[in-house]
């Protein structure tokens, strides 16, 4: 090879590996060096490409391009299915620097090209460069990163495979086509349009090949201004010979089509010209992506439920992206709970049109997770009203007015993706559409009172905040609730006795205890056994200490510098806390990812050793927050 080729080759490496730590570090003679020793080698699909089997490790691998898998020893794939390597990251420098076999199988998930450095180069360079010596003799500090930027890399190749212009039509494709033959009536179709939210229909022949398309526009333009019969076949109003592209285009053939031939719409076929599905303008516009700014606007602006639906969904989207840009999980969460809240009151609003609710002091209350600015990807309602009720006003009449009120909101908060709440924790219920005495009454109530139903439904209901309305008559309820908590030894106490009645779910000899459901064998519940840990008692101390915050770190925050709490350890515990979060949001995407509901129940065996002490850390912290309640509240 001439020097020319050798050259540009090392410059290619050189411009690889730059994009990756630690090599965006080293330095430059040392980079050099390690470009001019490396070979590069493809290892098919499933090839292993090191193993404790092959002897001492001679060989430090980079990966160019491609994913590998690493399997523990002893372990099952299902068990290492979750731990992978991307291009830039390195192995296996453990087993290089002490000589030994490696403990863990690498294999190709798919075609792999890595770079391959010598064990005699390694060491060389280990001398050469303090940036790589640095990285490799502090290889924990340099594992936790990796699987930091492991599970970035997971949720980032996932939101570019649904974000790109790249994407083959067949994957932005997301509902099936909706079709009819020409002869079906423009009556017909135009009640199909509308009750299936349509904004155009397909008109296929006996091959189901699309001869025409007929769209919203249409409808004005060549139906309602000529004034034509509604009785006529479609074929006699559809746009003929439509726009189709094949099932493996990308999104950029579809978006140059549409602004070629000034078209909506195209028609993804397959190899047979059979129909496959429908592109719209919209559907290239959420892959390229809407940000913070455009998705509330769009909400804000939002003239019907079936707007607010997409704008869900871009919510859910942008989520993704900051949990591939590496986005704490308290800032998640409270990111998704304040868009949540803004879907909710654009609801509350479109709904008061309908409704003569004028007159009125009102106001519209969440609680459980979004009460605590803490919902993740699956959450179900939980809200309620307060009012007020004047001398000159029916009660039980103004009561049936905002029941019939709040079934509509609620209602519509379904169909924008939050399930109505099975334990009928809404404003619909009788139950939770009260004045503010009755608010007060009730929360006394339980506060006097704590039996076993009491507390639970201290743990839900004291988590209120306002979305909408009136919100001085929350602070009014929330003030109340300080009051008659303050006065109380006896329910906080119970409350610290109801927190106790779930451990971490750590074991003595196993790192950790899991559930004994048959059905989820080997889990752990990450909200019951996880995250309720703190906010169980970051709610108590709330109430003990007159903090009005609902949100479970600031409750700590606040709470602990009245307590005086060392700061450290107040950090510590809004670690552990936020790492559960970040955990919970990472299931529930795969889980919804993969068709299925989104659950919490984790398998620790799945995590990989970095992911499983930190999670045991936080679950330390959870017993050091439950060691102090059993102290200050002897139980």
């Amino acid at each position: 090879m001439s020097n020319s080729a050798t050259e540009l080759l090392v410059s290619a490496c050189i411009q690889v590996l730059q994009a990756y730590a630690p090599f965006d570090r080293m330095e430059a003679a040392a980079l050099r060096f390690l470009a001019e020793r490396v070979k590069l080698a493809h290892y098919p699909k499933a090839a292993q490409i090191l193993g404790s089997e092959m002897g001492v490790a001679r060989t430090l691998h980079i990966v160019q391009r491609g994913q590998v898998r690493i399997k523990r020893s002893g372990g099952s794939s299902a068990e290492s299915a979750s731990i992978t390597l991307g291009p830039g990251r390195c192995f296996s420098i453990g087993a290089l620097m002490a000589q030994r076999e490696s403990s863990s199988a690498y294999i190709a998930r798919e075609d792999v090209f890595c770079y391959e450095l010598p064990a005699e180069d390694f060491f060389s360079l280990t001398q050469k460069s303090s940036v790589f010596n640095l990285f490799c003799t502090q290889y924990i500090a340099g594992l936790l990163r990796q699987s930091q930027q492991q599970l970035q890399l997971q949720f980032a190749q996932r939101a570019a495979e649904q974000k790109t212009m790249n994407s083959p039509l067949a994957r932005v494709i997301t509902r099936a086509p909706v079709a009819v033959a020409p002869e079906t009536s423009v009556r017909l179709v135009v009640e199909m349009m509308a009750s299936q939210h349509l904004g155009s229909m397909v008109v296929v022949d006996a091959e189901q090949q699309p001869v025409g398309i007929f769209t919203l526009s249409d409808v004005l333009k060549r139906i309602v201004l000529p004034g034509a019969s509604l009785d006529q076949e479609i074929a006699a109003v559809m746009s003929p010979a439509p726009q189709t592209l094949p099932l493996a285009a990308n999104a950029h053939d579809a978006a140059l089509a549409m602004a070629m031939h000034r078209v909506r719409h195209l028609l993804a076929v397959d190899e047979g010209g059979r129909l496959r599905g429908v592109v719209s303008e919209r559907d290239l516009f959420k892959l390229q992506g809407a940000g913070l700014r455009q998705i509330r606007h769009a909400i804000d602006s939002a003239s019907s439920v079936e707007v607010l639906v997409h704008a869900r969904e871009d919510v859910r989207q942008l989520s993704l992206t900051m949990l591939a840009e590496g986005v704490g999980g308290q800032e998640i969460t409270q990111f998704i709970s304040t868009l949540n809240d803004t879907v909710t009151r654009r609801v509350i609003e479109l709904n008061l049109d309908r409704h003569d609710l004028y007159g009125i002091d009102w106001a519209w209350l969440s609680f459980g997770s979004e009460g605590r600015d803490e919902q993740t990807f699956t959450t179900d309602q939980d809200n309620g009203i307060v009012y007020i009720c004047t001398d000159i006003m029916d009660r039980e009449q103004t009561q049936l007015r905002f029941l019939e009120f709040a079934r509509d909101v609620n209602d519509d908060l379904d169909k924008c993706g939050f399930p109505l709440c099975k334990g009928n924790i809404m404003a619909s219920n009788p139950d939770l559409c009260l004045t503010l005495e009755e608010w007060e009454e009730k929360f006394s109530h339980w506060i006097r009172t704590p039996e076993p139903l009491a507390l639970l439904n201290a743990t839900i209901f004291f988590d209120f905040r306002p979305l909408y309305g009136r919100f001085n008559l929350a602070h009014r309820l929330r003030l109340s609730l300080l009051r008659q908590t303050q006065g109380n030894p006896l329910f906080l106490r119970m409350l610290a006795q109801n927190a106790l009645n779930v451990a971490p779910p750590l074991g003595r000899i196993r790192d950790f205890v899991t559930g004994a459901d048959p059905e989820h064998p080997g889990t752990i519940d990450l909200k019951k056994y996880g995250v309720r840990l703190f906010t169980d008692a970051a709610r108590l101390f709330a109430l003990a200490n007159q903090v009005e915050a609902t949100n479970t770190v600031a409750r700590l925050k606040y709470s602990s510098a009245l307590m005086n709490i060392p700061p450290d350890e107040v950090a510590a515990t809004v670690e552990g806390f936020n790492f559960i979060q970040i955990l919970r949001l990472r299931h529930q995407h795969f889980e919804q990812e993969h068709g299925r509901a989104g659950d919490n129940l984790v398998r620790p065996d799945e995590l990989n050793e970095i992911e499983r002490r930190i999670l045991k850390e936080s679950f330390r912290q959870a017993r050091k927050l439950q060691a102090r309640l059993r102290l200050d509240y002897q139980v």
